[in-house]
């Protein structure tokens, strides 16, 4: 997921438009549509919570387009949503439960987008095995954070960082110590 330096996902309204910034990073890479490619064909599916489908809607109702492609979508909810395309499964439950018994048997690269209760619990339940963590050059002052609630210091080991000339920095931690396997935050 991609959050401010003071690492909000979104404002407290679920607005996200801060998104777009004007920074310039000059000894930055310049983010290869190739690579995106290459690394969006190694996801076999994607699990959210509700706001961020809600986001993901309305996205592509002011014409984004639909960021998951034809890749499987589980969202995590309780209330009634809009189900608008066949790839979208709404699912409301124990989590573990679901990655461990549904997910997993079925899928090997299995992808957390958020938010940030979602991505939370998915750590806290030893879900994860590597956060990505994505910041933008803006503080946001207030928010929804991108991990909600943790109850304990979970570890981290960095493997890569990499600078954009958009002036975002993109972070890949492994996640030590935790009980899931092929699950990604």
């Amino acid at each position: 997921m991609v959050a401010s330096l003071d690492g909000f996902i979104a404002r407290k309204d679920g607005s996200v438009d801060w998104l777009e910034t004007s920074d310039e990073f000059a000894g930055g890479d310049t983010l290869d549509p190739k690579f995106v490619e290459t690394f969006l064909k190694m996801i076999d599916c994607y699990v959210m919570g509700s706001r961020t489908y809600e986001t993901a809607l309305n996205f592509e109702a002011k014409g984004f387009g639909w960021a998951y492609g034809d890749k499987p979508t589980f969202v995590l909810t309780s209330r009634e949503l809009p189900r608008t395309r066949n790839t979208v499964e709404f699912y409301s439950g124990d989590l573990a439960q679901f990655v461990n018994e549904h997910l997993r048997p079925r899928f090997r690269s299995i992808w957390f987008v958020g938010g940030g209760a979602v991505s939370g619990e998915c750590l806290r339940l030893g879900l994860a095995d590597e956060v990505r963590y994505s910041i933008l050059p803006i503080l946001v002052g207030d928010g929804i954070l991108f991990f909600e609630k943790l109850d304990r210091d979970i570890p981290l080991h960095l493997t890569e960082v990499k600078a954009y000339k958009s002036g975002m920095v993109a972070l890949r931690y492994e996640v030590r110590g935790h009980r899931g396997e092929r699950g990604n935050a």
